[in-house]
């Protein structure tokens, strides 16, 4: 590999780190009031569910797609395709903001919105992996963790201004995080192609061949489907679990916060992990901490208790959000890359939120708050058994 041509590693960086926080700004303007948004235009609660599950199950078929897509055209660098799909979400937002679109147009602007806005996320991770792999010292897990902050402050700022000048007005500041990322990404350099490892006869797999020819790294996207049901549901059912302990709206808020900014330690830490222990075992510890996080839910019954163990997440998904990108990276042929990045994303934050929110959701109804977090804990026991099965896969394939 030659470094010869490659920008400057603080230009990568501060673009990155831009990047990193208006996008995950963006999603919390978005996701955090999109249910409030459609309930205020005469939306059931039952509809606003179908546009939510909609949204994520546009993310889980599309971003293979994409990423199979950017394998078999290296041409095309990775932040055309993201400022492609940005621009049009975009245009899509413009209709949902000045329109009032019936059910089924509801509908397809939240399947436009899901396939385009969390479809590109693991586009961010594929473009930091190519300069890393090149041997640019890219600071990811530093700039998840900025984005975790983000995603913490925006969410408390926007719900002041909703609370001042109505719920719609959380479109406002989503367009405007929008238009910050495609700024941010015209100063994000593109990777140069002579810089990048010589193009083999090779061509990328299909997502199935991925799957099977990778036993380890699929046994750890099991694992991570799993480890995420053990702590999505909390975060999404957050509410009920406040308001189960005695709490009210600000506590959410302020319980919300603390969730998200513990990220940030963990993903520095990560980097200092990472390199003493191996992403094996980091990506062990870190499902571990989230099987451990309901559990330790489920024995508090106080909520000032309850507030003082948000930081269990820095050692849970804190660590395992940059782990799992660096398993992937490290797991995955070169030429699949950035299908790998797209499974991982398809397999933990999109299949695991829409099957464990729906189970959730049904257990609350039937036995409540704590038979929810019972669901979670056994969810990240199954977590660890794959982990685990991982680690051994990984060290057989390297005995070989």
């Amino acid at each position: 590999m030659s470094t010869t041509h490659l920008p400057s590693t603080m230009r990568i960086n501060a673009t990155y780190f831009m990047l990193q926080i208006w996008f995950w700004g963006m999603m919390a303007a978005f996701t955090g009031y999109q249910t409030a948004i459609v309930l205020g235009r005469g939306f059931s609660s039952g509809q606003a569910g179908v546009f939510i599950a909609l949204g994520c199950l546009a993310g889980i078929f599309s971003q293979p797609l994409l990423g199979a897509w950017a394998d078999r055209h290296p041409s095309v660098p990775l932040k055309h395709l993201f400022g492609g799909c940005m621009l049009l979400a975009l245009a899509v937002h413009g209709v949902f903001y000045f329109t009032r679109p019936g059910f089924f147009g509801t509908a397809l602007i939240f399947l436009a919105l899901g396939a385009l806005e969390t479809n590109s996320f693991p586009l961010i991770d594929s473009m930091s992996m190519q300069f890393l792999n090149a041997g640019v010292n890219v600071r990811y897990s530093l700039g998840r963790g900025l984005g975790a902050v983000s995603y913490a402050g925006v969410s408390i700022l926007v719900g002041q201004q909703a609370q001042r000048f109505g719920v719609e007005s959380a479109l406002t500041t989503h367009g405007v995080l929008v238009l910050l990322i495609l700024l941010a990404l015209t100063a994000y350099p593109a990777f140069p192609r002579s810089a990048g490892p010589e193009r083999t006869s090779t061509t990328p797999h299909s997502p199935l061949y991925i799957l099977k020819h990778n036993p380890a790294f699929t046994a750890m996207l099991g694992a991570g489907f799993f480890a995420l049901m053990a702590i999505m549901p909390i975060v999404n059912f957050l509410v009920n679990l406040v308001e189960d302990r005695g709490g009210s709206s600000s506590d959410l808020g302020l319980a919300l916060f603390l969730m998200a900014a513990f990220e940030l330690p963990g993903a520095i830490l990560f980097q200092w992990l990472w390199k003493r222990m191996g992403i094996e075992k980091v990506m062990l510890a870190s499902v571990i901490f989230m099987a451990a996080k309901p559990l330790l839910f489920f024995l508090c019954g106080d909520l000032r208790l309850l507030l003082l163990l948000q930081p269990v997440q820095m050692l849970g998904y804190g660590l395992f959000n940059p782990g799992n990108v660096y398993f992937a990276n490290e797991n995955v042929l070169p030429e699949d890359r950035v299908q790998g990045q797209s499974l991982k994303m398809v397999a933990t934050n999109g299949l695991s939120g829409v099957v464990g929110n729906l189970i959730a959701g049904r257990i609350i109804d039937l036995g409540g708050v704590n038979a929810m977090l019972l669901f979670c804990f056994f969810s990240g026991v199954a977590g660890i058994c794959l982990a685990v099965f991982s680690l051994r896969l990984r060290k057989q394939q390297r005995l070989a």
